[in-house]
């Protein structure tokens, strides 16, 4: 991930989510453009974050506004799973654990790398709520310890008009799942 976003860059990725906002009313009603911009101009470091969402096809947009942490919450929203966070396992230990074939990197990693969270099932039925997204692809979501510990990890889609939760060895990856995350500015 880069440290730093141009100053083009950073005006280009404005207004992308400026339209993206206003194209999508639905996921964040009565929240206003002019006060996530504001909250953006605070804190560079997360727009560099939301630079790599939208880099690596996540299309991400306001999904709410938390009024205890007093944070807009940013996540993936794109219709499939983003295009740049495939092939992934689901973290570090999976990662080490496989002999031959390995993938590129881990879920986990690559979510640290670019300093958002994975969504965890709460999140990603919440998200599914606003519309329905993952209806060829699949995510990984943010695995309990319970189950992690055991050698699986979770994921989800949507299909047959509901949202589905999965299993699978967290070692395993396909061309067809990513992973969302999320970050609150």
């Amino acid at each position: 991930m880069k440290n730093k976003i141009s100053d083009n860059e950073k005006e280009n990725l404005l207004k992308t989510l400026e339209s993206r906002f206003e194209k999508h009313t639905h996921r964040h009603k009565s929240l206003k453009w002019s006060e996530v911009k504001a909250k953006l101009a605070k804190q560079p470091n997360k727009l560099l974050s939301i630079q790599e969402m939208e880099t690596t096809g996540g299309e991400p947009d306001v999904i709410g506004y938390d009024k205890q942490e007093d944070v807009f919450i940013f996540c993936d929203c794109s219709a499939e799973s983003p295009k740049g966070r495939r092939s992934l396992c689901y973290d570090q230990e999976a990662l080490t654990s496989r002999k031959e074939y390995k993938p590129k990197n881990s879920a986990v990693n690559v979510a640290k790398e670019m300093g958002i969270e994975i969504l965890e099932e709460e999140q990603y039925n919440y998200l599914q709520s606003l519309e329905n997204l993952d209806m060829k692809t699949s995510s990984w979501l943010k695995t309990p310890d319970y189950v992690r510990v055991l050698g699986g990890a979770i994921f989800g889609d949507f299909r047959f008009g509901r949202v589905f939760i999965y299993h699978n060895g967290a070692e395993s990856y396909y061309a067809a799942r990513g992973f969302r995350g999320q970050i609150k500015v």
